[in-house]
């Protein structure tokens, strides 16, 4: 029997409450299904994020593998399609999906070695990977089926003027709006390109048959420069926010103005989940989130 960890069920309890519960009421023996139909054997000790149970496993002709999972929500649902497409280049490959359930059977990476702890060494080169990967990975058009960006920032800039009643601190108020008001002068494009949405360092494994590879994604369709804030944030440091923008946009050969507004933009987006969080209380706003805006917008 599998051992559900604690982590995994404290944030299922959390986030998804009683479907949550009955996708850990019903892990033991999803698990158990997959390993006799897949030809699997348990190598190692489970591990787990925030969504997903990850067994490590060897199959049948003594290849190792990692059986992942997890109860698909909006933001992971395209994860297969994207996997497939991408077929292994820049992201670990895909082996096995059942579409009933969404469990995946994935390439085996390095867990041991997470893209953060090079970033901890030398977080520009950490920073370099980051842009590489997404370089390569946006060069895909987006599939259909995948969410697209462009009916996600019309509902962030409609539901943009409620957010900012909600925010009594003048000097975040006004941020907020700039960030929307940089968001709206590009959501008339809002790209094609199929993004990870989700590239930390911690979504990038070491593996075998390249030094770096991407995990985790969560596919929107929609422009690259939407792509840039999770490697801005991650081991957050202020004065490395311009270098780490200026890094990103020429990795992936991004129009400056543009990607300058995309990141805003996701700025925004988290503002909102924080408004949303609060539910008519007063929003606690990240700080180093509303730092990263001030600086891209050349204020810091």
């Amino acid at each position: 029997m599998v051992e559900i960890p604690e982590g995994l069920v404290e944030a299922q309890l959390l986030f998804n409450g009683e479907a949550g519960r009955e996708f850990l009421a019903g892990l033991p023996a999803r698990t158990e299904r997959f390993l006799q139909e897949w030809g699997l054997r348990p190598a190692g000790p489970v591990m787990h994020g925030m969504t997903a149970l990850v067994v490590p496993v060897e199959r049948a002709d003594g290849t190792v593998a990692a059986l992942k999972l997890l109860l698909p929500d909006e933001e992971s649902v395209g994860e297969p399609l994207a996997l497939r497409v991408w077929d292994g280049r820049g992201c670990v490959r895909l082996l096995e999906h059942d579409p009933g359930t969404g469990t995946l059977l994935l390439e085996r990476l390095d867990e041991r070695r997470p893209l953060s702890g090079l970033a901890e060494r030398d977080p520009r080169q950490a920073v370099r990977v980051v842009g590489e990967l997404l370089a390569r990975l946006t060069e895909v058009p987006a599939p259909a089926g995948v969410r697209r960006l462009g009916p996600m920032v019309a509902g962030m800039l409609e539901r943009t003027p409620a957010a900012l009643a909600g925010i009594p601190d003048a000097r975040a108020r006004g941020l907020v709006a700039d960030c929307a008001a940089a968001l709206a002068e590009v959501a008339g494009e809002p790209g094609d390109r199929l993004l990870h949405w989700d590239l930390h360092y911690d979504n990038v494994l070491a593996g075998g048959r390249e030094p770096w590879l991407a995990i985790d994604p969560k596919p929107l369709a929609g422009d690259p420069g939407f792509e840039l804030l999770p490697a801005i944030r991650n081991n957050f440091f202020a004065d490395q926010v311009r270098w780490r923008f200026d890094l990103l946009t020429e990795a992936l050969g991004l129009e400056r103005e543009r990607a300058r507004a995309w990141t805003l933009g996701r700025v925004l987006q988290n503002v909102l989940w924080d408004v949303a969080d609060a539910r008519g209380g007063v929003p606690e706003l990240d700080g180093e989130q509303l730092l990263v805006a001030e600086l891209v917008l050349g204020r810091a």
